[in-house]
């Protein structure tokens, strides 16, 4: 059973990507939060696979918060902002009030922002600085590469076997409503 009251923040691109399966997805994503009464904390734009989680979440009666840096308001947010959101100043405090709203951390499909999202919270997570859970959500094997890339950091000695442990892939969202229903 759901914990009632609990905040899962999405980090996902600002673009759908290429392949549909990852707009399907993030549709889902939004539409299994909104079913578990989880609140979904997310950047406030309604573009890409962010605004296909936001909308989902939204019109199957979800909450949400969302989070958006003033400069990226007109690039992002082209319908109204979510009831719940918050304007910041810059990128970094848009992360952190994004991260500090939530019980667990997903990340979508994305690009270079997403990454910065998901290394960011994974290092404050290695070096002691939460317990939060971090899920990739691997549509059509997006994280592979990214995994790749994590078993030859440890590999190659610049971290600890742990590391991997701090990251739970999933391939779809079934499995993440499953993993985020034994964290939350």
């Amino acid at each position: 059973m759901p914990s009632p009251g609990k905040s899962v923040c999405v980090y996902c691109g600002s673009r759908s990507g290429t392949r549909p399966a990852y707009a399907e997805a993030a549709a889902q994503t939004g539409r299994m939060l909104a079913a578990n009464g989880w609140r979904l904390v997310y950047g406030a734009g309604d573009v890409g696979l962010m605004g296909a989680v936001a909308a989902a979440a939204q019109e199957a009666g979800g909450e949400s918060l969302g989070v958006i840096p003033v400069h990226l308001i007109p690039r992002e947010a082209h319908r109204a902002l979510p009831r719940a959101h918050v304007v910041t100043e810059t990128m970094h405090e848009r992360k952190k009030v994004m991260f500090m709203n939530a019980d667990a951390v997903v990340v979508l499909p994305g690009g270079a922002g997403s990454l910065d999202e998901f290394f960011e919270v994974l290092t404050w997570r290695q070096i002691g600085l939460h317990r939060k859970p971090l899920f990739l959500l691997d549509s059509a094997g997006y994280w592979q590469p990214l995994l790749a890339l994590i078993d030859h950091v440890v590999a190659e000695g610049f971290a600890d076997e742990s590391l991997k442990a701090f990251v739970t892939a999933v391939p779809d969202v079934a499995a993440l409503e499953a993993a985020l229903r034994e964290v939350l």
